[in-house]
């Protein structure tokens, strides 16, 4: 049936109709009555230093929304959102329903993984994809994510579909065509669909690695942090306070993001998360109003931070994702199957930003490991730091266009149009 599923494809109802039979095959998540219009997700097709989730749940609870994320482990050379929190000391990604309320009513927000009384005929199909070559099925993906979401009895989701060398889908027509299918199907569901498709050809932010990304979080939740993570969480977050009716647009909605990321209520919202998910309270107060110096002691750090040096001079283009992330993989910050162990404290630090010029032997990037860089792997980074002779172009919008209900009607990047009311 799978194989049959990928050569021949499914239409948009039959698409709907196993998206609701894998829905159904557990339980519902239910919420009290004065939260309903509000409950909000968001999911990531996966990428390079993307810890979005970890400053959007808690910026969208500090606007008024209920945000139950489920979220996923890593796998291969893309990081997992839980496996970035559980470098932080006594979290628990695993909570009941009844806990996710108490989480939701003290914090307004929870990050935690799937249970297994939520969709569980994803977990089937989806070991049975792995061992039949399916993985890559449109309608197959579509469902498993869409079944999820239905399950959470969302108000609103936002899928953040990335397309590039580092992404799952290559160029932006592919990346296109599956985001027409979740924002379709999703709105058939029942719940307010929208989709942005972004690039990942470069990590996201300059920090790459669970326990660094931690880090680099915090420094948004803050206010700060590097413009193209915040420019994310705005994106996704200001189209899910329009799609609620918490702002009367989208540019309103990321200015509301903006505030709350700025006067400090987005990093209160997330030390309430961290406690409400079973962080010492002196922990989370140390990761959350502590010095530089005090957040990596809770973390804790790799035993060698290694400079590498530019092999000549010249302006740099980019730093390409997808050779890091391989090095950082085999250096065990990530997994090759599921189950295997990670290490939180491997990780990159990018040191130069695209558009810079470098001089030969200037640092350039700093790498965080326990000893075991093979001169190798050292090669293999240096071939991600790509330089030219000239200045390069600007760089090419992060966001590239956003996708919305109920014709799929797209908004080019920086465009000013209102979407209309899905």
């Amino acid at each position: 049936m799978l194989m049959a599923i990928r050569l021949r494809g499914m239409d948009a109802g039959e698409t709907l109709s196993l998206t609701r039979a894998m829905a159904a095959s557990g339980r519902e998540l239910r919420w009290p009555p004065g939260w309903r219009g509000t409950l909000v997700d968001k999911h990531s097709t996966g990428g390079v230093g993307d810890k979005v989730s970890l400053a959007l749940a808690p910026a969208l609870a500090a606007c008024g929304c209920k945000v139950p994320m489920i979220s996923g482990r890593g796998l291969g050379h893309t990081g997992g959102t839980l496996d970035k929190l559980e470098a932080i000391p006594g979290l628990r990604v695993s909570l009941s329903p009844d806990e996710m309320r108490g989480a939701l009513a003290r914090a307004g927000c929870c990050i935690v993984g799937q249970s297994e009384e939520l969709a569980p005929a994803d977990r089937v199909l989806y070991a049975l994809r792995d061992v039949t070559a399916t993985v890559d099925s449109l309608p197959l993906i579509t469902a498993s994510i869409l079944s999820k979401k239905v399950a959470e009895q969302l108000s609103a989701l936002v899928l953040d579909v990335k397309f590039g060398g580092a992404a799952l889908y290559p160029t932006p027509e592919s990346a296109r065509e599956l985001a027409l299918s979740l924002v379709s199907v999703g709105q058939r569901l029942g719940v307010r669909t929208a989709a942005v498709l972004s690039r990942m050809d470069a990590p996201l932010g300059r920090r790459v690695g669970n326990a660094l990304e931690v880090l680099e979080a915090l420094e948004c939740l803050e206010g700060g942090g590097p413009p193209d993570l915040r420019e994310l969480v705005t994106t996704l977050g200001g189209l899910l306070l329009w799609q609620v009716g918490l702002a009367g647009g989208t540019a309103q909605g990321r200015r509301q993001l903006e505030q709350a990321l700025d006067d400090g209520s987005a990093l209160r919202t997330f030390e309430a998360m961290l406690g409400a998910q079973g962080v010492p309270p002196d922990t989370a107060r140390r990761l959350c109003a502590g010095t530089p110096a005090q957040r990596r002691q809770v973390l804790g750090e790799a035993r060698v931070q290694e400079e590498l040096l530019a092999p000549r001079g010249g302006w740099v283009q980019r730093v390409e994702a997808l050779p890091l992330a391989h090095v950082l993989h085999e250096l065990g910050a990530g997994r090759a199957r599921a189950g295997d162990p990670i290490n939180p404290r491997v990780g990159a630090e990018l040191l130069v930003t695209a558009g810079q010029r470098l001089q030969e032997g200037d640092p350039w990037l700093r790498v965080h490991h326990d000893g075991d860089l093979s001169e190798a792997a050292r090669g293999a980074l240096q071939g991600a730091l790509l330089l030219t002779p000239d200045p390069p172009p600007p760089p090419r919008p992060l966001v590239v266009e956003t996708i919305l209900p109920p014709d799929g009607t797209k908004i080019p990047a920086g465009g000013e149009k209102t979407p209309r009311e899905p």
